[in-house]
């Protein structure tokens, strides 16, 4: 979840939103975004698109652009949290539990 303007919204990095963050990263890979996040290497810029990804995986309609205005609960260091947090999960191999709940 990321509050913003004390709204919680769902975040989670669909295979849209793995997509949508490719393409707007350019040539980058997003396996070059996970590891700059694991040296602790990542950039404003990386944090804000991959809160823009989640977001819109969980629905939201809005931009970067929109972000700019609103208050993110926990400030940047949460954004941060949130941002490598949907990266783990995208990345994360299945469980034999989330197979059989399939």
């Amino acid at each position: 979840m990321v509050t913003l303007d004390g709204v919680a919204h769902r975040a989670k990095l669909t295979l849209g939103a793995l997509a949508e963050l490719e393409a707007q990263l350019g040539a980058e890979s997003l396996l070059d975004l996970v590891a700059r996040f694991e040296a602790g290497q990542f950039a404003s810029r990386d944090v804000l698109a991959l809160i823009v990804a989640g977001l819109r995986g969980g629905g939201w309609s809005g931009s970067a652009r929109d972000l700019m205005s609103v208050e993110i609960a926990g400030g940047p260091v949460a954004a941060a949290q949130v941002a490598a947090a949907l990266l783990a999960r995208a990345f994360a191999l299945p469980t034999p539990e989330d197979v059989a709940d399939g």
